[in-house]
């Protein structure tokens, strides 16, 4: 089958990313030669965070307008997790980051290859291991754990390389209408949003392979 461009906005904190990444996998896993090229795109959830982030509890609730909201919106995305049996561990999370040096490793993964494999390490440092993926230090780890420099990574973002390249794209998924994420796009055409169970995915493959044949 001839390959089909998947692009994905996510922001690594979003925990709907991190559920619909899984239940993608489970669905590319199963299909074994499934036909996506997939690339990451930045989509700040929160483009006005501080640069050094906030405190978790203070900006869940400001967020959902206070402690009960937050609790109630959380506690529905942990239920949905559990059910799908994904590990999450919100109250390991001390701080909310801003992501935009998050981003810039995506990006820089991507030269490498590395991009699904670095996205996968962010969802586990922040959703499972309560790490601040803002923080310099981790960002490092997370690339190392990877294959990459962690010592080029270190003093990449210690400069501004590539981030008013992805405030630029944030800002143009904005303007394509991406509102939430995360939001796939197949084949440059069709969107599809929000975690989606692998039973939609296996069909979107199989209605792609049945274009494909009738094109042949």
């Amino acid at each position: 089958m001839d390959p089909i461009k998947l692009d994905i906005m996510s922001d690594p904190i979003c925990p709907w990313c991190y559920i619909g990444k899984t239940l993608l996998d489970r669905a590319l896993e199963q299909e074994g030669d499934h036909p996506f090229l997939i690339e990451w795109h930045p989509f700040q959830l929160n483009p006005d965070m501080p640069a050094g982030g906030m405190d978790r509890a203070e900006y869940l609730e400001k967020k959902f307008g206070g402690k009960e909201n937050a609790v109630r919106v959380y506690s529905q995305i942990v239920e949905h997790a559990e059910k799908a049996n994904i590990k999450l561990d919100v109250a390991a999370i001390k701080r909310t980051p801003n992501t935009l040096d998050a981003h810039r490793l995506i990006t820089w993964a991507r030269i490498e290859g590395k991009q699904n494999a670095v996205v996968d390490s962010l969802f586990k440092a922040y959703f499972i291991e309560g790490r601040d993926i803002g923080d310099h230090e981790v960002l490092a780890d997370v690339a190392d754990s990877v294959g990459m420099d962690a010592a080029v990574v270190q003093r990449l973002l210690k400069s501004d390389a590539d981030l008013d390249e992805i405030k630029k794209r944030d800002e143009a998924a904005r303007e394509m209408g991406v509102n939430s994420v995360p939001t796939f796009i197949v084949g440059g055409r069709h969107a599809v949003p929000g975690a989606q169970p692998p039973e939609l995915w296996q069909k979107v493959i199989a209605e792609l392979r049945e274009q494909q044949a009738q094109n042949a």
